[in-house]
């Protein structure tokens, strides 16, 4: 195994285990304040309904000329985004759920003709969330994110003990808020794509704990009489090597995503990046310290450790 770490080192952790929780209850207080002053999350098509149209430009435009056109008909506070690397090429314009909504892509198509032309535009995607889809998306979305959760806490208590599901099923917690929160502080769109790499997040910060759950038990047999405090210690820093390559590898793919992906996957790269940091961080900082305070309050029986 490829060891950028000495296997000597020994970085006191735990000992900061309480700095770090301090430093995770801001972020999450600032996430949660965000997402409530803001009145939610900005959601996309996908949570918040509505109608969204692709339209290709063969001229050069601008946001402002497009917005014009659209306030013509009553639709001036659309929400319009580039979506292609060429500047002034492609757009996506999203139209909230009105009464209006009836036969609104023929609207936009005769008021882009009037000022482009018959042949200056096409217009490549329409489509239409209606108010009940996107009240059963969000539905769907949040049973996805609890149904989750209770089968990581329901594998990890097979596999190890309670103690330790609770501290990795927290640790995903704090993973998917401070997330979704980056996401409300930064008014970014909240869709589909992004849900979808908020469960790739929680996959890949479980796999981590775990990695590091298997060396504590091991440690638990071998330094059998030792604190549990110098005993999951020790665990994460034989474990560190292995965990900074592979969060390392991944958080280099997922930025080059951001930087070169283009804007189609621009909000999905964006989540995955908070996503790797924050489960990194709470891998070693929040789910194993979770155990200690477990075992403080509620100390278990030297037979029933495995």
């Amino acid at each position: 195994m490829i060891r950028i770490i000495k296997p000597e080192i020994n970085i006191d952790f735990v000992g900061k285990r309480w700095i770090a929780l301090l430093f995770s209850s801001a972020l999450i207080l600032v996430s949660i304040l965000s997402i409530v002053l803001k009145g939610g999350l900005n959601f996309g098509i996908d949570f918040a309904g509505g109608t969204l149209v692709q339209v290709k430009f063969k001229e050069e435009t601008s946001l402002s000329e497009i917005r014009k056109g659209l306030r013509e008909i009553g639709l001036g506070d659309s929400i319009i985004q580039q979506y292609s690397e060429k500047e002034g090429d492609e757009y996506i314009i999203r139209f909230k759920n009105t009464s209006n909504n009836e036969g609104l892509s023929d609207r936009v198509q005769e008021t882009f003709q009037k000022r482009y032309g018959q042949y200056g535009f096409e217009i490549r995607r329409v489509e239409m969330v209606g108010p009940q889809v996107e009240k059963e998306l969000r539905y769907k979305a949040l049973m996805a994110l609890i149904y989750g959760m209770i089968g990581i806490l329901a594998y990890i208590t097979f596999r190890f003990e309670f103690r330790f599901a609770l501290g990795g099923v927290l640790a995903l917690v704090h993973d998917t808020i401070i997330t979704i929160g980056a996401f409300s502080i930064t008014d970014r769109e909240f869709t589909l794509p992004v849900l979808a790499a908020v469960l790739t997040i929680v996959g890949f910060s479980i796999n981590d704990t775990i990695v590091i759950y298997d060396r504590i038990r091991e440690n638990l047999r071998k330094m059998a009489g030792k604190k549990l405090e110098l005993i999951i210690n020790s665990s994460i820093n034989e474990t560190l090597s292995r965990t900074i390559l592979t969060s390392g590898t991944v958080l280099f793919v997922v930025v080059a995503l951001f930087i070169l992906g283009g804007s189609v996957i621009h909000d999905f790269a964006f989540a995955l990046i908070v996503g790797v940091i924050a489960g990194t961080y709470s891998t070693v900082f929040i789910a194993s310290p979770i155990v200690i305070l477990w075992e403080k309050f509620f100390p278990s029986k030297k037979g029933k450790r495995r």
